[in-house]
């Protein structure tokens, strides 16, 4: 176990320092600072190597938290590494971005702080990069082909696990480079994209094929798909966004934060032609959460006269609500990065109408505050006021796939809330074609992203070779909620 008296000799939690505000809002670069190393093994030696470790339970990746927190302690990173590549294909990854379910499971979150879990596991793999992390040929070639359509966190996953295990696959990215979201959702600022090519070229090194600039369904049928792959996985992710149909919705300066965001992290390394931007304007974003955070810190980057987010449910307590109790995940007021430099944060408010400056383009937000009343936002009386606003960013999340194109030409069913049918093995309604990440069950972690790609890999190889799988069995291989 990490040091015996860890926990009781080091009471408080430390994370490396955030870059001064008015230097990162200069550039694009990570927000934190390097954190001294032997104060991460202070901090790892502070895990209790508890009898029965929530963590794992927290963690949808089912990661082996108090043995590589023991062996981080000890300074063991070889090993550390692999036991955390055991269960988490990308720490560099969740280590970055995931909000940490695994750290408000912590037993020692009962009655102290946490153990820093999110950032014990970073260091673990950029220690392992540091003397080289090397790629991983397969021991068999199966002679069966994979196609994964969409290289997100789930597409990579399920790639590499399926050419570990001896098959030859092809990613499958309508973008002119691969990593989904992970490149050109995820602001720089919170990962730079020097990160995900470092990983992906240990992937092509591996044998995995890559193929970007090509747009299933368009470029090539899902007929053919099937037709030239002995099996499918589909990755392609939830991409249809909510709306707010309300007056005014058509005017000019109203934007989808997913047609925002990208032209911002290209911008960061080229020029994009009629680009969004938010300089010099008044800006308010819609939605409270990751999305919106990452609005609010890229318009601040390109000097934003004003910034406002609004979130129609109430401000959370500081504290973990009794009907939330350990080791559930709590809903708490958070702090990102984005919301210590600068904007303001209005909650309880709905927007009523985006008003017209009479040419075509918005100017304003006629906004009202709401209360719950059986189930339902209600406006409070005589709250109705303006909010100045010449861009507004929709991230309000995701309602499922695209419907349309390659799902209709696979003819795989939905479910009710329209995201792709799957069994317990990940397969869809149609023989060979799986389904993996948030066009499975819908918008989610990356963890959760990550878990279902190792998983629909399983199952994909289980599939094609008529026998139980060589891969190791997923911790949660369904898609039942993880519960604790």
């Amino acid at each position: 176990m990490a040091d015996p008296q860890g926990f009781l000799s080091i009471r408080e939690r430390e994370l490396p320092a955030r870059r001064p505000v008015p230097v990162r809002l200069q550039d694009w670069k990570e927000v934190y600072e390097e954190q001294e190393l032997g104060q991460l093994q202070r901090q790892a030696g502070r895990c209790m190597d508890c009898g029965i470790p929530f963590c794992h339970n927290g963690c949808p990746l089912g990661n082996l938290i108090p043995e590589w927190n023991d062996l981080a302690w000890k300074g063991r990173w070889r090993e550390a590494i692999e036991r955390l590549h055991a269960t988490n294909n990308f720490p560099e990854f969740t280590g970055r971005l995931c909000p940490a379910p695994c750290e408000t499971a912590c037993v020692l979150g009962i009655n102290q702080p946490a153990v820093t879990i999110k950032q014990v596991e970073v260091t673990i793999v950029e220690q392992a990069f540091a003397w080289g992390v090397l790629p991983q040929a397969p021991e068999r070639h199966s002679g069966k082909t994979v196609a994964v359509v969409g290289s997100g966190p789930a597409g990579l996953a399920a790639a590499q696990q399926l050419t570990r295990a001896g098959h030859t696959v092809a990613v499958f990215e309508r973008a002119d480079k691969p990593g989904g979201l992970l490149r050109y959702g995820i602001p720089e600022f919170k990962m730079e994209k020097a990160i995900l090519d470092r990983r992906i070229s240990q992937m092509e090194a591996e044998g995995t094929r890559f193929r970007s600039g090509v747009s299933v369904g368009e470029d090539i049928v899902g007929s053919a798909l099937i037709s030239r792959y002995d099996a499918v996985v589909l990755a392609i992710g939830a991409t249809v966004p909510r709306d707010l149909p309300v007056p005014g919705r058509q005017l000019r300066g109203i934007h989808q934060a997913m047609d925002y965001l990208p032209q911002g992290n290209r911008a960061v390394l080229e020029p994009v032609p009629d680009q969004i931007l938010a300089t010099g304007k008044d800006v308010v974003v819609l939605g409270g959460g990751d999305t919106g955070a990452d609005c609010i810190g890229t318009a601040l980057r390109q000097g934003a006269r004003s910034v406002t987010s609004l979130e129609i449910l109430p401000q959370p307590g500081p504290e973990r609500p009794a009907e939330q109790p350990w080791p559930t995940y709590p809903m708490i007021f958070r702090v990102a990065s984005a919301h210590e430099e600068g904007g303001d944060r209005l909650y309880a408010v709905s927007t009523v109408e985006f008003r017209d400056d009479g040419t075509g383009a918005v100017r304003a937000l006629t906004v009202s505050d709401v209360e719950l009343r059986d189930g339902r936002f209600e406006p409070v009386p005589d709250t109705e006021r303006e909010l100045p606003a010449q861009l507004v960013l929709l991230a309000m999340g995701f309602l499922g796939p695209q419907g349309s194109g390659l799902l209709e030409q696979l003819g795989v069913a939905l479910d009710e809330r329209s995201n792709v049918q799957r069994d317990h093995m990940f397969m869809s309604s149609v023989p060979g074609v799986f389904v993996a990440g948030d066009a499975g069950r819908g918008q989610s972690l990356i963890v959760w992203a990550i878990a279902e790609g190792r998983a629909a890999a399983h199952g994909v190889d289980a599939w094609l070779t008529g026998l139980e799988s060589q891969l190791p069995r997923p911790v949660n291989p369904t898609d039942r909620p993880l519960t604790v």
